[in-house]
């Protein structure tokens, strides 16, 4: 990781949703190793919450906290899988505006090294909803690992080259602030 240390590192607002049916705040092990990571580099945890395995539950969650300008980026965790129990994908993908292919494609390299084949059991991915990153991880706390110190730690810190998320936050929206200027 290339770091520029000329550039003031700029906290982002984070906010974590856990998809579990049996967790709670307490013994939500992958939900507090992602909120310790976050709180660790420097950025702000906005929100923390479980919702069950609801695929209308989970997309309000994270709708919801998608228009809440506190909010820069919302991570998942759990319901990745393949279980009929398992429609985090299924519940976020669609309000994707735009996908993030290539997350799932670093994701799944970094756990080959780690768990080998196994990977091909999670269905993480990324997108973009109301010009706010969206994450979906799987719900192991080495999956929230893996994917934190492998890639969201870096492309979610602006002094990190030769590029990160956060450079280009503020341009997220702008073909909705396009279209508004338009003459009617």
């Amino acid at each position: 990781m290339t770091i520029d240390e000329t550039r003031s590192f700029i906290p982002v607002g984070i906010a974590v949703l856990t998809v579990s049916d049996t967790r709670s705040l307490a013994d939500d092990r992958s939900g507090q190793t992602l909120a310790d990571r976050i709180t660790a580099a420097g950025h702000t945890l906005v929100a923390r919450e479980i919702v069950t395995d609801d695929r209308e539950r989970i997309s309000a969650q994270v709708e919801a906290w998608s228009r809440d300008p506190a909010i820069d980026v919302v991570i998942t965790t759990g319901g990745t899988g393949f279980t009929g129990r398992d429609v985090t994908p299924e519940a976020l993908e669609p309000l994707f505006e735009k996908r993030m292919d290539g997350f799932s494609d670093v994701f799944h390299r970094i756990s080959y090294d780690k768990i080998g084949t196994s990977t091909i059991q999670s269905r993480a991915t990324a997108g973009v909803v109301n010009a706010t990153f969206v994450f979906v991880l799987p719900g192991s706390p080495g999956a929230c690992k893996d994917a934190w110190d492998g890639i969201l730690k870096a492309q979610l810190d602006y002094r990190h080259m030769p590029c990160n998320f956060v450079e280009i936050m503020p341009r997220l929206d702008e073909h909705l602030r396009r279209g508004a200027n338009k003459p009617a």
